[in-house]
């Protein structure tokens, strides 16, 4: 067991040293100034309890056995901590990286001291595990005579194809961009997630016998029927990139993307590959609506790339300091977080909704711009692109839970404006046609809880059939499809591989 004194004799939490901001938001590269093993690394792991029911663990979705792989840490056992590691979690330096931590929040020791380090510890595990080469390739002892095309390099489809690989079966990856990893690829920007951690990893993959087939698209280059005649089982992990979009006057100007029209292109930039919608906030006024983590990746994006100054509308209040009494230990909190993009600049407006869009001298002339030094420049342009962005403050009220308050509307200067509200589903339009499946009623990808969905030998893991979530979750769902699929295709209906979840279970409570 872990020292029963640990949390004790420590009892502050030690946090990764971050880059001073003036370097950091000059080029691409990792936030941090520290990683991998520290001199505090293993005193930080002893504060973990050891707890006889160990409620960190119920917030994993992979059934990460936490305080096991804590004691290891402090013991500096590091491949015996990613033995026990990589058993529950195909990619833990992406879940060390960008995970919200549900497990922190439903660690015991939180309930009066900060939480043990689990994610840290996590990181640290693989990182030590690379660099001390114990990270090796895991090809099967024999093969079967099956097939498993799985559409979709995001977590859940990545997860799925190596545990299938492993399995014996012959698994061939579509992805319809150049280069493998789906989201965590092009969706979240460098200096969060490097991409040398995903390209090992796909070197590992294609080791052990996975295949990967890049800028192909599934419906488009190949359908969906012919897909499923080639293959004996196809997985769907195609993720949930329906963007839901704000119909308010004005969305039709110039200037206006998604998010996910805009973030790509600034990690394509980075590695030289020609963007795709080239989009840039160099010398912009850049409003992000929606304060999530992608709002955030907006924002250390556009700060990076030379934005003039960038606005983050949120419609919720700011989240409290503490756990608020209707979030009780050991659920998740919605409870204020800084990233570090928020530390590096640009204004957060807590409480805002968005009116309509500017993009006239007529429309300007109706409100008062806010802040005259900031707006400097802000001229109507009359040839259909966005000059600002009409907002107002939003409370509490009889009618709704944002009720807009009267005489607070105003304009803020927007020559760039990037909406990031969350998804609505997985883009189903080829495969309904082709392959046609079962949607539920939020138009992701019907299943029943062995993630088969109406059609025969036809799978669907991760945001597809869940919804948008975390990618500890895809990573759950991936692995639990994979068993489903090896038991369809064995001859015994059965499988040995692990199935942390069902289709049907949900988190306690999801961050937003």
């Amino acid at each position: 067991m872990g020292d029963p004194r640990g949390f004790l004799k420590v009892r502050t939490r030690r946090e990764l040293a971050e880059r001073p901001i003036e370097e950091r938001i000059k080029d691409w590269f990792d936030v941090h100034a520290e990683s991998g093993l520290q001199p505090w690394t293993r005193e930080q792991a002893a504060r973990c309890m050891d707890c006889g029911t160990p409620f960190c663990m119920t917030g994993c979705p992979l059934g990460n056995v936490i305080p096991e792989f804590n004691d290891l840490v402090r013991q500096g056992k590091w491949e015996d901590a990613y033995n026990r590691l990589s058993q529950t979690n195909n990619f833990p330096e992406v879940t060390g990286r960008i995970c919200p931590a549900l497990c922190e929040q439903a660690c015991v020791l939180g309930i009066h001291q900060p939480p043990t380090m689990i994610k840290n510890d996590e990181c640290t595990i693989i990182d030590q595990a690379w660099d001390l080469d114990y990270v090796k390739p895991l090809p099967p002892q024999r093969l079967t005579d099956q097939t498993v095309a799985v559409v979709g390099s995001g977590p859940a489809g990545l997860a799925a194809a190596q545990q299938l690989t492993r399995a014996g079966h012959t698994v061939v990856v579509y992805e319809k961009d150049d280069a493998i990893g789906g989201l965590m690829r092009y969706g979240i920007p460098n200096f969060k997630l490097e991409k040398g951690l995903l390209d090992r990893r796909v070197e590992q993959m294609e080791a052990e016998g996975t295949r990967f087939r890049t800028n192909v698209e599934i419906g488009k280059d190949i359908s969906w029927d012919e897909l499923r005649d080639r293959y004996d089982a196809v997985v769907v992990a195609i993720g949930s990139r329906v963007p839901r979009d704000m119909k308010i006057p004005g969305r039709e100007l110039d200037g206006i993307h998604f998010a996910l029209d805009f973030l790509p292109d600034a990690t394509r930039r980075v590695f030289g590959v020609k963007p795709v919608n080239d989009i840039t906030a160099k010398d912009k006024h850049v409003v992000v609506i929606g304060g999530g983590d992608t709002g955030s990746d907006c924002l250390g994006t556009s700060i990076r790339q030379g934005a003039k100054d960038v606005t983050v509308l949120q419609i919720m209040p700011k989240e409290p300091e503490t756990r608020p009494a209707n979030q009780p230990w050991p659920t998740f909190a919605r409870t204020y977080q800084k990233t570090t993009s928020m530390a590096e600049g640009g204004t957060y407006l807590y409480s805002t909704d968005s009116v309509n869009f500017v993009g006239s001298e007529e429309e300007q002339s109706k409100v008062t711009i806010e802040n005259s030094a900031t707006a400097e420049g802000f001229v109507a342009d009359e040839h259909g692109h966005v000059t600002g962005l009409k907002i107002v403050n939003v409370a509490p009220g009889e009618n709704g839970p944002f009720t807009r308050q009267p005489g607070t509307e105003r304009v803020i200067p927007a020559d760039l404006v990037l909406i990031s509200v969350g998804f609505l589903h997985p883009d189903t339009t080829t495969l309904v046609d082709q392959l046609p499946v079962e949607l539920d009623k939020r138009g992701n990808i019907a299943r029943n809880d062995n993630f088969a969905t109406s059609q025969d030998g036809v799978f669907v893991c991760g945001d597809a059939g869940r919804g948008q979530s975390l990618v500890v979750w895809a990573i759950a769902e991936g692995r639990s499809c994979a068993a489903a699929v090896d038991e369809y295709l064995s001859s015994e209906k059965t499988s040995e591989l692990p199935a942390p979840i069902k289709a049907s279970d949900r988190p306690m409570m999801l961050p937003r």
